[in-house]
């Protein structure tokens, strides 16, 4: 299904409001958490990049602690 910048912004929407059911276009959705909405919102978010042929870029940290001498 292609998702739109619209629908992104339609599910912000209903996620700042703390209800659990999306409608859009022709559609009810009741998710089981708002944790459940915030990953279809990514998933989304992923399918309109894919298709416009960027990427998410990845951030790695890393980090060292102690002196690292013979720990």
């Amino acid at each position: 299904m292609a998702f739109t910048m619209d629908d992104v912004a339609s599910l912000d929407a209903v996620i700042a409001s703390g209800e659990l059911t999306w409608r859009y276009k022709d559609r009810q959705v009741t998710y089981q958490s708002t944790d459940a909405m915030i990953k279809a919102r990514q998933m989304m978010l992923d399918e309109i990049n894919a298709a416009a042929g960027t990427q998410r870029r990845r951030m790695y940290r890393l980090s060292q602690s102690g002196t690292g001498y013979g720990c």
